[in-house]
Protein backbone atom coordinates (compact mmCIF):
# COMPACT_ATOMS: atom_id res chain seq x y z
CA UNK A 1 0.00 0.00 0.00
CA UNK A 2 2.84 2.39 0.81
CA UNK A 3 4.56 1.53 -2.44
CA UNK A 4 1.40 2.30 -4.36
CA UNK A 5 1.06 5.63 -2.61
CA UNK A 6 4.70 6.43 -3.33
CA UNK A 7 4.24 5.52 -7.01
CA UNK A 8 1.13 7.65 -7.30
CA UNK A 9 2.86 10.58 -5.67
CA UNK A 10 5.74 10.18 -8.08
CA UNK A 11 3.42 10.23 -11.09
CA UNK A 12 1.61 13.28 -9.82
CA UNK A 13 4.87 15.16 -9.27
CA UNK A 14 6.01 14.22 -12.77
CA UNK A 15 2.70 15.32 -14.26
CA UNK A 16 2.77 18.58 -12.36
CA UNK A 17 6.21 19.36 -13.61
CA UNK A 18 4.89 18.93 -17.21
CA UNK A 19 1.52 20.56 -16.61
CA UNK A 20 1.98 23.19 -19.27
CA UNK A 21 2.76 20.59 -21.85
CA UNK A 22 -0.56 18.88 -21.01
CA UNK A 23 -2.42 22.21 -21.12
CA UNK A 24 -0.95 23.08 -24.52
CA UNK A 25 -1.85 19.67 -25.90
CA UNK A 26 -5.41 19.97 -24.52
CA UNK A 27 -5.78 23.39 -26.12
CA UNK A 28 -4.52 22.14 -29.44
CA UNK A 29 -6.76 19.10 -29.46
CA UNK A 30 -9.83 21.10 -28.41
CA UNK A 31 -9.14 23.86 -30.91
CA UNK A 32 -8.68 21.53 -33.82
CA UNK A 33 -11.67 19.38 -32.77
CA UNK A 34 -14.03 22.31 -32.30
CA UNK A 35 -13.07 23.76 -35.65
CA UNK A 36 -13.68 20.37 -37.24
CA UNK A 37 -17.08 20.09 -35.54
CA UNK A 38 -18.16 23.46 -36.91
CA UNK A 39 -16.95 22.57 -40.38
CA UNK A 40 -19.29 19.57 -40.50
CA UNK A 41 -22.23 20.60 -42.70
CA UNK A 42 -25.76 20.56 -41.31
CA UNK A 43 -28.07 17.76 -42.29
CA UNK A 44 -31.81 18.46 -42.56
CA UNK A 45 -34.56 15.88 -42.39
CA UNK A 46 -37.98 16.01 -43.97
CA UNK A 47 -40.66 13.47 -43.05
CA UNK A 48 -44.26 12.68 -43.88
CA UNK A 49 -46.83 10.33 -42.42
CA UNK A 50 -49.30 8.56 -44.68
CA UNK A 51 -52.44 6.67 -43.64
CA UNK A 52 -53.77 4.02 -46.00
CA UNK A 53 -57.32 2.76 -45.50
CA UNK A 54 -58.40 -0.38 -47.35
CA UNK A 55 -62.18 0.00 -47.45
CA UNK A 56 -63.56 -2.40 -44.82
CA UNK A 57 -67.16 -2.01 -46.07
CA UNK A 58 -66.88 -2.23 -49.84
CA UNK A 59 -64.42 -5.13 -49.89
CA UNK A 60 -66.70 -7.66 -48.09
CA UNK A 61 -69.67 -6.56 -50.20
CA UNK A 62 -67.79 -7.27 -53.43
CA UNK A 63 -66.36 -10.62 -52.28
CA UNK A 64 -67.54 -13.28 -54.70
CA UNK A 65 -68.88 -10.69 -57.17
CA UNK A 66 -65.75 -8.81 -58.16
CA UNK A 67 -62.14 -9.78 -58.65
CA UNK A 68 -60.40 -9.51 -55.32
CA UNK A 69 -57.65 -6.94 -55.70
CA UNK A 70 -56.42 -7.58 -52.12
CA UNK A 71 -55.80 -3.94 -51.07
CA UNK A 72 -53.69 -4.91 -48.03
CA UNK A 73 -51.37 -7.11 -50.08
CA UNK A 74 -51.21 -4.48 -52.79
CA UNK A 75 -50.14 -1.82 -50.29
CA UNK A 76 -47.45 -4.07 -48.86
CA UNK A 77 -46.09 -4.54 -52.36
CA UNK A 78 -46.18 -0.79 -52.94
CA UNK A 79 -44.23 -0.15 -49.74
CA UNK A 80 -41.58 -2.64 -50.71
CA UNK A 81 -41.31 -1.49 -54.32
CA UNK A 82 -41.46 2.24 -53.61
CA UNK A 83 -37.65 2.44 -53.69
CA UNK A 84 -37.31 0.38 -56.85
CA UNK A 85 -35.06 1.63 -59.60
CA UNK A 86 -37.89 2.92 -61.87
CA UNK A 87 -39.34 4.93 -58.99
CA UNK A 88 -35.91 6.32 -58.08
CA UNK A 89 -35.33 7.26 -61.71
CA UNK A 90 -38.65 9.07 -61.68
CA UNK A 91 -37.67 10.78 -58.41
CA UNK A 92 -34.38 12.03 -59.84
CA UNK A 93 -36.08 13.38 -62.95
CA UNK A 94 -38.76 15.24 -60.95
CA UNK A 95 -36.33 16.93 -58.51
CA UNK A 96 -33.13 18.96 -58.88
CA UNK A 97 -30.95 15.94 -58.25
CA UNK A 98 -30.31 15.42 -61.93
CA UNK A 99 -28.63 18.83 -62.16
CA UNK A 100 -25.63 17.53 -60.23
CA UNK A 101 -25.02 14.54 -62.49
CA UNK A 102 -22.15 14.65 -64.92
CA UNK A 103 -21.72 11.01 -65.93
CA UNK A 104 -23.54 7.69 -65.76
CA UNK A 105 -21.35 6.66 -62.84
CA UNK A 106 -22.55 9.72 -60.90
CA UNK A 107 -26.13 8.65 -61.61
CA UNK A 108 -25.51 5.14 -60.34
CA UNK A 109 -23.91 6.45 -57.15
CA UNK A 110 -26.83 8.83 -56.64
CA UNK A 111 -29.40 6.06 -57.04
CA UNK A 112 -27.51 3.86 -54.61
CA UNK A 113 -27.28 6.68 -52.06
CA UNK A 114 -30.99 7.50 -52.40
CA UNK A 115 -31.97 3.87 -51.89
CA UNK A 116 -29.88 3.80 -48.69
CA UNK A 117 -30.88 7.23 -47.31
CA UNK A 118 -34.65 7.14 -47.94
CA UNK A 119 -36.43 5.36 -45.11
CA UNK A 120 -39.95 3.92 -45.37
CA UNK A 121 -40.89 2.78 -41.86
CA UNK A 122 -44.32 1.26 -41.08
CA UNK A 123 -45.63 2.36 -37.70
CA UNK A 124 -48.87 0.36 -37.76
CA UNK A 125 -50.66 -1.79 -40.30
CA UNK A 126 -52.07 1.25 -42.13
CA UNK A 127 -49.72 4.03 -40.99
CA UNK A 128 -46.15 4.53 -42.13
CA UNK A 129 -43.61 7.34 -42.51
CA UNK A 130 -41.27 8.44 -45.28
CA UNK A 131 -38.08 10.28 -44.21
CA UNK A 132 -35.05 11.64 -46.05
CA UNK A 133 -32.01 13.61 -44.93
CA UNK A 134 -29.95 16.02 -47.02
CA UNK A 135 -27.71 19.04 -46.63
CA UNK A 136 -30.30 21.17 -48.42
CA UNK A 137 -33.60 21.54 -46.52
CA UNK A 138 -35.52 22.29 -49.73
CA UNK A 139 -34.13 19.24 -51.48
CA UNK A 140 -35.05 17.02 -48.52
CA UNK A 141 -38.61 18.38 -48.68
CA UNK A 142 -38.82 17.93 -52.46
CA UNK A 143 -37.64 14.32 -52.27
CA UNK A 144 -40.26 13.34 -49.67
CA UNK A 145 -43.02 15.21 -51.49
CA UNK A 146 -42.12 13.55 -54.79
CA UNK A 147 -42.10 10.12 -53.12
CA UNK A 148 -45.59 10.77 -51.78
CA UNK A 149 -46.79 11.70 -55.25
CA UNK A 150 -45.23 8.58 -56.74
CA UNK A 151 -46.80 6.40 -54.04
CA UNK A 152 -50.27 7.84 -54.54
CA UNK A 153 -50.01 7.46 -58.32
CA UNK A 154 -48.81 3.88 -57.94
CA UNK A 155 -51.59 3.02 -55.48
CA UNK A 156 -54.35 4.41 -57.70
CA UNK A 157 -52.99 4.12 -61.22
CA UNK A 158 -51.14 0.83 -60.80
CA UNK A 159 -54.16 -1.23 -59.85
CA UNK A 160 -56.26 0.46 -62.50
CA UNK A 161 -53.71 -0.23 -65.21
CA UNK A 162 -53.42 -3.85 -64.07
CA UNK A 163 -57.20 -4.19 -64.07
CA UNK A 164 -57.40 -2.62 -67.52
CA UNK A 165 -54.77 -5.02 -68.85
CA UNK A 166 -56.64 -7.97 -67.33
CA UNK A 167 -59.92 -6.75 -68.83
CA UNK A 168 -58.35 -6.42 -72.29
CA UNK A 169 -56.90 -9.91 -71.99
CA UNK A 170 -60.32 -11.31 -71.03
CA UNK A 171 -61.98 -9.54 -73.94
CA UNK A 172 -59.44 -10.98 -76.40
CA UNK A 173 -59.93 -14.45 -74.98
CA UNK A 174 -63.71 -14.09 -75.14
CA UNK A 175 -63.53 -13.06 -78.81
CA UNK A 176 -61.31 -16.05 -79.56
CA UNK A 177 -63.61 -18.46 -77.74
CA UNK A 178 -66.65 -16.89 -79.40
CA UNK A 179 -65.19 -17.58 -82.83
CA UNK A 180 -64.32 -21.16 -81.85
CA UNK A 181 -67.79 -21.62 -80.37
CA UNK A 182 -69.51 -20.42 -83.51
CA UNK A 183 -67.36 -22.70 -85.66
CA UNK A 184 -68.15 -25.65 -83.35
CA UNK A 185 -71.89 -24.84 -83.48
CA UNK A 186 -71.80 -24.76 -87.28
CA UNK A 187 -69.94 -28.09 -87.51
CA UNK A 188 -72.36 -29.62 -85.01
CA UNK A 189 -75.43 -28.31 -86.85
CA UNK A 190 -74.15 -29.52 -90.25
CA UNK A 191 -73.31 -32.95 -88.87
CA UNK A 192 -76.69 -33.23 -87.19
CA UNK A 193 -78.54 -32.15 -90.33
CA UNK A 194 -76.66 -34.82 -92.29
CA UNK A 195 -77.27 -37.66 -89.85
CA UNK A 196 -80.34 -36.47 -87.96
CA UNK A 197 -82.04 -39.87 -88.24
CA UNK A 198 -79.58 -41.76 -86.05
CA UNK A 199 -78.39 -39.00 -83.69
CA UNK A 200 -79.90 -38.51 -80.23
CA UNK A 201 -82.70 -36.01 -79.85
CA UNK A 202 -81.96 -32.60 -78.32
CA UNK A 203 -84.61 -33.04 -75.62
CA UNK A 204 -83.10 -36.38 -74.58
CA UNK A 205 -79.42 -36.34 -75.58
CA UNK A 206 -78.50 -39.35 -73.46
CA UNK A 207 -80.72 -41.77 -75.42
CA UNK A 208 -79.63 -42.59 -79.01
CA UNK A 209 -82.19 -42.31 -81.81
CA UNK A 210 -82.03 -46.06 -82.53
CA UNK A 211 -82.90 -46.94 -78.96
CA UNK A 212 -85.72 -44.41 -79.05
CA UNK A 213 -87.07 -45.90 -82.30
CA UNK A 214 -86.96 -49.41 -80.85
CA UNK A 215 -88.80 -48.32 -77.74
CA UNK A 216 -91.42 -46.50 -79.82
CA UNK A 217 -92.00 -49.55 -82.07
CA UNK A 218 -92.34 -51.83 -79.03
CA UNK A 219 -94.81 -49.43 -77.42
CA UNK A 220 -96.95 -49.28 -80.56
CA UNK A 221 -96.89 -53.06 -80.82
CA UNK A 222 -98.14 -53.30 -77.26
CA UNK A 223 -100.95 -50.83 -77.91
CA UNK A 224 -101.93 -52.74 -81.06
CA UNK A 225 -102.18 -56.04 -79.18
CA UNK A 226 -104.30 -54.41 -76.49
CA UNK A 227 -106.60 -52.95 -79.16
CA UNK A 228 -106.95 -56.36 -80.87
CA UNK A 229 -107.92 -58.05 -77.62
CA UNK A 230 -110.46 -55.34 -76.88
CA UNK A 231 -111.86 -55.60 -80.43
CA UNK A 232 -112.24 -59.39 -80.17
CA UNK A 233 -114.11 -59.08 -76.87
CA UNK A 234 -116.40 -56.46 -78.36
CA UNK A 235 -117.01 -58.64 -81.43
CA UNK A 236 -117.99 -61.57 -79.20
CA UNK A 237 -120.45 -59.35 -77.36
CA UNK A 238 -121.95 -58.17 -80.67
CA UNK A 239 -122.40 -61.78 -81.81
CA UNK A 240 -124.23 -62.63 -78.56
CA UNK A 241 -126.57 -59.64 -78.79
CA UNK A 242 -129.73 -60.04 -81.05
CA UNK A 243 -130.10 -57.29 -83.61
CA UNK A 244 -134.01 -57.29 -83.28
CA UNK A 245 -136.35 -57.48 -80.26
CA UNK A 246 -139.95 -59.02 -80.36
CA UNK A 247 -142.53 -57.00 -78.40
CA UNK A 248 -146.31 -57.49 -77.85
CA UNK A 249 -148.83 -54.71 -78.21
CA UNK A 250 -152.60 -54.53 -77.48
CA UNK A 251 -155.53 -54.16 -79.88
CA UNK A 252 -157.58 -51.10 -80.64
CA UNK A 253 -158.65 -50.60 -77.06
CA UNK A 254 -155.05 -49.98 -76.11
CA UNK A 255 -155.02 -52.15 -73.01
CA UNK A 256 -151.66 -53.59 -73.72
CA UNK A 257 -149.73 -50.27 -74.14
CA UNK A 258 -147.92 -50.25 -70.92
CA UNK A 259 -150.70 -51.07 -68.46
CA UNK A 260 -150.39 -54.83 -68.34
CA UNK A 261 -150.93 -56.69 -65.16
CA UNK A 262 -148.88 -55.19 -62.36
CA UNK A 263 -147.34 -52.72 -64.85
CA UNK A 264 -145.14 -55.47 -66.29
CA UNK A 265 -144.79 -54.02 -69.83
CA UNK A 266 -143.84 -50.56 -68.67
CA UNK A 267 -141.35 -52.04 -66.23
CA UNK A 268 -139.65 -54.05 -68.97
CA UNK A 269 -139.42 -50.98 -71.19
CA UNK A 270 -137.98 -48.95 -68.33
CA UNK A 271 -135.37 -51.61 -67.67
CA UNK A 272 -134.41 -51.73 -71.37
CA UNK A 273 -134.08 -47.97 -71.42
CA UNK A 274 -131.82 -48.12 -68.32
CA UNK A 275 -129.58 -50.67 -70.05
CA UNK A 276 -129.21 -48.40 -73.05
CA UNK A 277 -128.31 -45.42 -70.84
CA UNK A 278 -125.64 -47.46 -68.99
CA UNK A 279 -123.91 -48.18 -72.30
CA UNK A 280 -122.97 -44.50 -72.70
CA UNK A 281 -123.36 -42.95 -69.24
CA UNK A 282 -122.17 -43.71 -65.70
CA UNK A 283 -124.23 -44.60 -62.66
CA UNK A 284 -124.02 -40.99 -61.41
CA UNK A 285 -125.53 -39.48 -64.59
CA UNK A 286 -128.84 -37.64 -63.95
CA UNK A 287 -130.69 -39.63 -66.66
CA UNK A 288 -129.55 -42.93 -65.16
CA UNK A 289 -130.62 -41.83 -61.68
CA UNK A 290 -134.05 -40.68 -62.95
CA UNK A 291 -134.53 -43.98 -64.83
CA UNK A 292 -133.73 -45.98 -61.69
CA UNK A 293 -136.30 -43.98 -59.72
CA UNK A 294 -138.92 -44.72 -62.41
CA UNK A 295 -138.22 -48.47 -62.17
CA UNK A 296 -138.56 -48.35 -58.37
CA UNK A 297 -141.86 -46.50 -58.68
CA UNK A 298 -143.21 -49.13 -61.11
CA UNK A 299 -142.11 -51.92 -58.83
CA UNK A 300 -143.82 -50.33 -55.80
CA UNK A 301 -147.16 -49.61 -57.55
CA UNK A 302 -150.01 -50.62 -55.12
CA UNK A 303 -152.13 -53.66 -56.16
CA UNK A 304 -156.05 -53.93 -55.90
CA UNK A 305 -157.83 -56.53 -53.79
CA UNK A 306 -157.38 -60.20 -54.51
CA UNK A 307 -160.89 -60.92 -55.89
CA UNK A 308 -160.96 -57.84 -58.03
CA UNK A 309 -157.47 -58.59 -59.13
CA UNK A 310 -158.34 -62.15 -60.09
CA UNK A 311 -161.39 -61.04 -62.01
CA UNK A 312 -159.56 -58.26 -63.66
CA UNK A 313 -156.71 -60.56 -64.53
CA UNK A 314 -159.06 -63.13 -66.04
CA UNK A 315 -160.84 -60.54 -68.10
CA UNK A 316 -157.62 -58.95 -69.13
CA UNK A 317 -156.20 -62.32 -70.07
CA UNK A 318 -159.17 -63.04 -72.27
CA UNK A 319 -159.02 -59.64 -73.89
CA UNK A 320 -155.26 -59.85 -74.41
CA UNK A 321 -155.53 -63.29 -75.85
CA UNK A 322 -157.98 -61.96 -78.32
CA UNK A 323 -156.34 -58.65 -79.07
CA UNK A 324 -152.51 -59.22 -78.58
CA UNK A 325 -150.28 -58.40 -81.62
CA UNK A 326 -146.55 -59.40 -81.76
CA UNK A 327 -143.98 -57.19 -83.64
CA UNK A 328 -140.16 -56.87 -84.03
CA UNK A 329 -138.24 -53.65 -83.21
CA UNK A 330 -134.45 -52.84 -83.65
CA UNK A 331 -132.25 -53.55 -80.63
CA UNK A 332 -130.58 -50.26 -79.64
CA UNK A 333 -127.94 -52.05 -77.54
CA UNK A 334 -126.87 -53.99 -80.61
CA UNK A 335 -126.60 -50.78 -82.60
CA UNK A 336 -124.40 -49.20 -79.93
CA UNK A 337 -122.14 -52.26 -79.80
CA UNK A 338 -121.88 -52.23 -83.57
CA UNK A 339 -120.74 -48.59 -83.56
CA UNK A 340 -118.12 -49.36 -80.90
CA UNK A 341 -116.88 -52.30 -82.95
CA UNK A 342 -116.43 -50.07 -86.00
CA UNK A 343 -114.49 -47.54 -83.89
CA UNK A 344 -112.25 -50.32 -82.53
CA UNK A 345 -111.51 -51.55 -86.08
CA UNK A 346 -110.60 -48.01 -87.12
CA UNK A 347 -108.22 -47.60 -84.13
CA UNK A 348 -106.60 -50.95 -84.95
CA UNK A 349 -105.98 -49.89 -88.53
CA UNK A 350 -104.36 -46.61 -87.31
CA UNK A 351 -102.17 -48.48 -84.79
CA UNK A 352 -101.10 -50.97 -87.44
CA UNK A 353 -100.07 -48.13 -89.73
CA UNK A 354 -98.12 -46.40 -86.93
CA UNK A 355 -96.53 -49.72 -85.93
CA UNK A 356 -95.44 -50.39 -89.51
CA UNK A 357 -93.94 -46.88 -89.86
CA UNK A 358 -92.06 -47.27 -86.58
CA UNK A 359 -90.73 -50.68 -87.61
CA UNK A 360 -89.56 -49.38 -90.99
CA UNK A 361 -87.85 -46.38 -89.26
CA UNK A 362 -86.18 -48.72 -86.78
CA UNK A 363 -84.96 -51.00 -89.55
CA UNK A 364 -83.59 -48.03 -91.49
CA UNK A 365 -81.69 -46.79 -88.43
CA UNK A 366 -80.33 -50.27 -87.79
CA UNK A 367 -79.12 -50.44 -91.37
CA UNK A 368 -77.35 -47.04 -91.08
CA UNK A 369 -75.92 -48.09 -87.74
CA UNK A 370 -74.47 -51.25 -89.25
CA UNK A 371 -73.01 -49.41 -92.24
CA UNK A 372 -71.55 -46.43 -90.29
CA UNK A 373 -70.88 -47.50 -86.69
CA UNK A 374 -68.62 -44.51 -85.76
CA UNK A 375 -71.13 -41.72 -86.33
CA UNK A 376 -72.47 -41.71 -82.77
CA UNK A 377 -68.97 -41.65 -81.28
CA UNK A 378 -67.94 -38.85 -83.63
CA UNK A 379 -71.01 -36.83 -82.71
CA UNK A 380 -70.40 -37.39 -79.00
CA UNK A 381 -66.80 -36.16 -79.33
CA UNK A 382 -68.01 -33.15 -81.27
CA UNK A 383 -70.64 -32.46 -78.64
CA UNK A 384 -68.08 -32.85 -75.84
CA UNK A 385 -65.74 -30.32 -77.49
CA UNK A 386 -68.64 -27.95 -77.93
CA UNK A 387 -69.55 -28.31 -74.22
CA UNK A 388 -65.98 -27.55 -73.11
CA UNK A 389 -65.81 -24.46 -75.32
CA UNK A 390 -69.15 -23.21 -74.09
CA UNK A 391 -68.20 -23.75 -70.44
CA UNK A 392 -64.93 -21.83 -70.86
CA UNK A 393 -66.72 -19.08 -72.75
CA UNK A 394 -69.32 -18.64 -69.98
CA UNK A 395 -66.62 -18.63 -67.29
CA UNK A 396 -64.68 -15.94 -69.16
CA UNK A 397 -67.84 -13.86 -69.47
CA UNK A 398 -68.40 -14.15 -65.71
CA UNK A 399 -64.81 -13.14 -64.97
CA UNK A 400 -65.09 -10.18 -67.30
CA UNK A 401 -68.14 -8.98 -65.38
CA UNK A 402 -66.22 -9.43 -62.11
CA UNK A 403 -63.33 -7.41 -63.52
CA UNK A 404 -65.71 -4.64 -64.61
CA UNK A 405 -67.22 -4.48 -61.13
CA UNK A 406 -63.78 -4.41 -59.50
CA UNK A 407 -62.62 -1.68 -61.88
CA UNK A 408 -65.71 0.37 -61.10
CA UNK A 409 -65.04 -0.09 -57.38
CA UNK A 410 -61.45 1.13 -57.78
CA UNK A 411 -62.25 4.11 -60.01
CA UNK A 412 -65.62 5.28 -58.68
CA UNK A 413 -65.82 4.11 -55.08
CA UNK A 414 -62.22 4.81 -53.95
CA UNK A 415 -61.70 1.31 -52.67
CA UNK A 416 -58.29 2.31 -51.28
CA UNK A 417 -58.13 5.70 -49.56
CA UNK A 418 -54.81 7.48 -49.04
CA UNK A 419 -54.65 10.26 -46.46
CA UNK A 420 -51.54 12.31 -45.76
CA UNK A 421 -51.61 12.96 -42.01
CA UNK A 422 -48.37 14.94 -41.71
CA UNK A 423 -47.34 16.50 -45.02
CA UNK A 424 -43.63 17.18 -45.52
CA UNK A 425 -42.32 20.62 -44.59
CA UNK A 426 -39.09 22.45 -45.34
CA UNK A 427 -37.01 21.87 -42.18
CA UNK A 428 -35.58 24.95 -40.44
CA UNK A 429 -33.33 23.22 -37.90
CA UNK A 430 -30.79 20.55 -38.69
CA UNK A 431 -31.07 17.10 -37.18
CA UNK A 432 -27.38 16.31 -37.58
CA UNK A 433 -24.65 16.60 -36.53
CA UNK A 434 -25.27 16.71 -32.75
CA UNK A 435 -22.85 19.55 -32.10
CA UNK A 436 -23.47 19.65 -28.36
CA UNK A 437 -22.40 16.06 -28.01
CA UNK A 438 -19.45 16.53 -30.36
CA UNK A 439 -18.19 19.68 -28.61
CA UNK A 440 -18.43 17.97 -25.24
CA UNK A 441 -16.63 14.94 -26.61
CA UNK A 442 -13.84 17.14 -28.01
CA UNK A 443 -13.38 18.84 -24.61
CA UNK A 444 -13.21 15.55 -22.77
CA UNK A 445 -10.88 14.15 -25.43
CA UNK A 446 -8.56 17.16 -25.20
CA UNK A 447 -8.33 16.99 -21.41
CA UNK A 448 -7.77 13.24 -21.54
CA UNK A 449 -5.07 13.72 -24.19
CA UNK A 450 -3.26 16.35 -22.10
CA UNK A 451 -3.33 14.20 -18.99
CA UNK A 452 -2.19 11.21 -20.97
CA UNK A 453 0.74 13.15 -22.49
CA UNK A 454 1.97 14.28 -19.07
CA UNK A 455 1.73 10.76 -17.68
CA UNK A 456 3.50 9.35 -20.71
CA UNK A 457 6.41 11.79 -20.45
CA UNK A 458 6.50 11.13 -16.71
CA UNK A 459 7.10 7.49 -17.48
CA UNK A 460 9.93 8.39 -19.82
CA UNK A 461 11.64 10.62 -17.22
CA UNK A 462 14.97 9.10 -16.04
CA UNK A 463 15.49 11.41 -13.05
CA UNK A 464 15.26 10.26 -9.44
CA UNK A 465 12.92 11.85 -6.99
CA UNK A 466 14.01 10.05 -3.77
CA UNK A 467 17.19 8.58 -2.17
CA UNK A 468 15.55 5.17 -2.13
CA UNK A 469 15.34 5.15 -5.94
CA UNK A 470 19.12 5.73 -6.04
CA UNK A 471 19.80 2.98 -3.53
CA UNK A 472 17.72 0.60 -5.65
CA UNK A 473 20.36 0.94 -8.35
CA UNK A 474 22.97 -0.73 -6.04
CA UNK A 475 25.21 2.28 -5.76
CA UNK A 476 26.40 3.66 -2.40
CA UNK A 477 24.58 6.83 -1.43
CA UNK A 478 26.32 9.04 1.11
CA UNK A 479 23.26 11.15 1.88
CA UNK A 480 20.70 13.59 0.59
CA UNK A 481 19.73 17.15 0.99
CA UNK A 482 16.19 17.29 2.31
CA UNK A 483 15.40 20.93 1.59
CA UNK A 484 17.16 23.10 -0.95
CA UNK A 485 15.00 26.02 -0.15
CA UNK A 486 11.35 26.72 0.30
CA UNK A 487 9.48 28.20 -2.70
CA UNK A 488 7.50 31.15 -1.55
CA UNK A 489 3.80 30.41 -1.10
CA UNK A 490 2.97 33.34 -3.31
CA UNK A 491 4.88 31.84 -6.22
CA UNK A 492 3.18 28.47 -5.71
CA UNK A 493 -0.22 30.14 -5.64
CA UNK A 494 0.55 32.11 -8.80
CA UNK A 495 1.63 28.94 -10.59
CA UNK A 496 -1.56 27.19 -9.62
CA UNK A 497 -3.68 30.19 -10.64
CA UNK A 498 -1.93 30.47 -14.00
CA UNK A 499 -2.51 26.78 -14.77
CA UNK A 500 -6.08 26.96 -13.46
CA UNK A 501 -6.72 30.02 -15.60
CA UNK A 502 -5.55 28.16 -18.70
CA UNK A 503 -7.94 25.30 -17.95
CA UNK A 504 -10.73 27.71 -16.98
CA UNK A 505 -10.37 29.60 -20.25
CA UNK A 506 -10.59 26.30 -22.10
CA UNK A 507 -13.78 25.42 -20.22
CA UNK A 508 -15.12 28.91 -20.82
CA UNK A 509 -14.61 28.54 -24.54
CA UNK A 510 -16.53 25.28 -24.31
CA UNK A 511 -19.36 27.04 -22.48
CA UNK A 512 -19.53 29.73 -25.12
CA UNK A 513 -19.73 27.16 -27.84
CA UNK A 514 -22.55 25.37 -26.02
CA UNK A 515 -24.45 28.64 -25.60
CA UNK A 516 -24.07 29.38 -29.30
CA UNK A 517 -25.35 25.92 -30.22
CA UNK A 518 -28.39 26.27 -27.99
CA UNK A 519 -29.25 29.67 -29.44
CA UNK A 520 -28.85 28.46 -33.00
CA UNK A 521 -31.17 25.54 -32.21
CA UNK A 522 -33.73 27.97 -30.76
CA UNK A 523 -33.66 26.12 -27.46
CA UNK A 524 -32.97 29.27 -25.41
Amino acid sequence: MDSLRVMLARYLRAAWRRRWMGAIVAWMVCGVGWVAVYTIPNTYESAARLFVDADAVLTPLLRGLAADSAPTTQLEILQRTLLSRPNLEKLVSKTDLDLTLNSPSDRERLLTRLAADIKVNPQTKNLFTITYRDKSPKLAHDVVQTLLTIFVESATGGSRSDMENARRFLERQIQSYEQQLRAAEKRRADFRARYIEILPADNNPNVPALENARAQAAALEGKLQDALISRDALKQEVENTPPMLVVESGGPNGLGLGSGPGGRTRLQEAEDQLNMLLLKDTDQHPDVIAQRKLIEALKNDPHPSAAATAATNAATARDNAANTIKRSVPNQVYDQLKVKLIEADTAIISLQRQRDDAVRYRERLEKVQREQPGLIAEYQNMDRDYGVLRKNYEELLGRLQSANIAQAADTQADKVKLQIIDPPEIPRLPVAPNRMLLVTGVLLGGLATGIGITILFGQLDRSFSTVDELRNLGLPVLGGISVLGLIPFRQQLMAVMRFGSAIAVLVGVYGGLMLHILRSAALI
